[in-house]
């Protein structure tokens, strides 16, 4: 069974641009109140001109000024075209002639994206979970090059992470993590920068094999690993038998040093533990030749 993708939930911090409204509010009450005392005064009454002209105003009033948070930019349209962009906190507009289409959000935004079912190169499906790490560097390029940017960065993302893992055999996408999240980055980047977008991150959570493909790749890993240990044990016994054969063609002929080894292999037996050798007599009297010098026999060998 193929576990499926959760999205992390949101934050419960979330900021609020209830201030916004607040202010929205209370310069259309203000806006209406003088209004309508002016009007009084002048008429001397209130009556529905005096209500329709209040409304009128307030509405202006507040559709002219403007509340930008911190973290955001507007995008303000004069006539349908752009005009400028402005913020944060207060921004004048002129009524019915300017308006701002949009608030471009300026602050690092995380969208999260996978690939389910999706084939690496060797036919391999695999469920890939990522996120991305990007912030708005353009509001005027965020507003006018895409219609919707934050779903536009989310399909993006997706497709070219589906891209990624179809190039990438299934072994390389596991084992190179890192080489997977700059080619992703790189990618992105190219992309996004013509929307006034920059990606600062794109991290791989997790890539998920089907469960009835776990065991036959578990025991293909396994027997990889024993053949590669027999490939090495193999060059080891060949390099091995290649130095014996050249040991024994310089021991050839040269019954000095062949005692002489003889006796150094007997000595080495004995040293570290301080036993006694034992050797057959037949054998001590090739120690005994008298065209061995005395002095390159071992002192510390034991001999009964």
């Amino acid at each position: 069974m193929v576990q499926p993708h959760v999205q992390p939930e949101a934050g419960l911090n979330h900021t609020s641009r209830n201030g916004a409204i607040v202010f929205s509010v209370f310069v259309f009450v203000l806006a209406g109140v003088l209004t309508l005392a002016i009007y009084q005064t002048i008429q001397g009454r209130i009556d529905i001109a005096a209500i329709c002209i209040t409304l009128i105003v307030g509405w202006l009033a507040s559709s002219s000024i403007h509340f930008i948070m911190e973290w955001e930019k507007a995008v303000i349209m004069r006539f349908g075209r752009f005009n400028r962009i402005a913020g944060p906190g207060l921004v004048f507009t002129l009524p019915i002639v300017e308006f701002y289409s949009l608030r471009i959000d300026q602050r690092v935004m995380v969208t999260y994206f996978g690939a389910e079912e999706t084939l690496t190169s060797d036919l391999v499906p695999v469920n890939v979970d990522a996120v991305i790490f990007w912030m708005v560097f353009s509001p005027k390029k965020a507003a006018l090059e895409v219609e919707d940017y934050p779903v536009a960065v989310s399909w993006l993302t997706q497709t070219t992470l589906r891209k990624a893992i179809g190039r990438a055999t299934l072994s390389k996408a596991a084992m190179r993590r890192d080489q997977l999240d700059a080619e992703l980055k790189e990618v992105l980047e190219t992309k996004l920068s013509e929307w006034g977008i920059d990606v600062i991150d794109v991290e791989v959570r997790d890539i998920v094999v089907p469960k009835e493909l776990q065991d036959p790749m578990a025991a293909e890993a396994i027997a990889m690993r024993e053949r590669n240990a027999r490939m090495i044990l193999a060059e080891a016994e060949r390099d091995i038998s290649a130095m014996l054969h050249d040991a024994s063609a310089a021991y050839d002929g040269d019954t000095d040093a062949m005692h002489l080894r003889t006796m150094h292999l007997a000595y080495e037996s004995v040293k570290n533990s301080g036993g006694t050798l034992v050797i057959p007599s037949a054998f001590s009297e090739g120690f005994n030749d008298p065209n061995l010098a005395e002095n390159r026999i071992p002192k510390n060998a034991d001999h009964k």
